[in-house]
């Protein structure tokens, strides 16, 4: 579904190499986890997966075709980009918001048909925030918020979805209600997922694949006990932990001193 071959990125000035040879596959029907430190290139590689940046080497290609030659509308059709934040200019319903997901559907001059709005509904009711479609997206909360967002993204109808750190500033209960929502519209839907997140137990507990990034390159990828282990988890964090299995799954603890 998503495969990424051999990315070399670096910024032009000043001269510094973020990405060196990353390569990976994502499967359809996968949900997959870049996991890395600070500063590791896990927003570099999302933004040349989405178009807004252009790698100096590798291709990136999507069901089959290579995204760096597409124009935006036809690259919306193949992925849609969920980001860690999003702050509207003006405070637009849900239902609006969510319905600005069928732009590349919509030609130039044209307003959303019938189907357009049907396709909107279904997203919010496959996320399950119907009720809150004429709230305003200025008046909800981060954890609604996060819900739209991912929404809209349905409404796009792209077979890959990049979410940026969907967790981001969620409380706990949060953090997992949006997790669980994820990885059941992949289940429902057929869909495939990308994300980025910052804790290596949500990653161990909610990933089919886990690419484990550093410095530009690759550490470890395959399946979360496979690459969440103690050494790499040093290896990249420079902290001592321990793995413990609790009910069943595996559970991350660091060492404190």
């Amino acid at each position: 579904m998503l495969d990424i071959s051999n990315i070399y990125f670096k910024h032009r000035s000043p001269e510094v190499e973020v990405l060196r040879g990353i390569s990976f596959r994502v499967e359809t029907g996968h949900v997959a986890t870049l996991l890395g430190p600070n500063g590791s290139g896990k927003t570099t590689l999302f933004k040349c997966i989405a178009g807004l940046w252009q790698q100096q080497e590798g291709t990136i290609t999507c069901d089959g075709k290579d995204i760096a030659p597409l124009p935006p509308e036809r690259r919306a059709r193949l992925l849609a980009v969920v980001p860690q934040e999003h702050e509207p200019p003006f405070p637009y319903s849900v239902f609006d918001a969510v319905l600005m997901g069928r732009a590349s559907h919509v030609s130039l001059f044209s307003s959303p048909s019938r189907d357009d709005y049907g396709q909107t509904e279904r997203a919010m009711e496959t996320v399950g925030i119907s009720h809150l479609r004429e709230r305003p997206y200025t008046k909800i909360s981060g954890g609604e918020r996060q819900l739209v967002l991912i929404a809209r993204a349905l409404a796009q109808e792209a077979p890959l979805l990049l979410l940026d750190e969907p967790t981001s500033q969620l409380d706990f209960r949060n953090q997992i209600l949006i997790l669980n929502r994820v990885r059941e519209i992949v289940r429902h839907e057929g869909l495939t997922v990308l994300m980025t997140l910052h804790d290596p137990n949500l990653a161990m507990q909610f990933s089919d694949r886990v690419v484990m990034i550093d410095e530009g390159h690759i550490i470890a990828k395959g399946i979360p006990p496979d690459v969440l282990t103690v050494d790499n988890l040093k290896k990249i964090y420079g902290i001592d932990v321990a793995i413990i299995s609790c009910n069943g799954t595996k559970v991350i603890c660091p060492r404190v001193i």
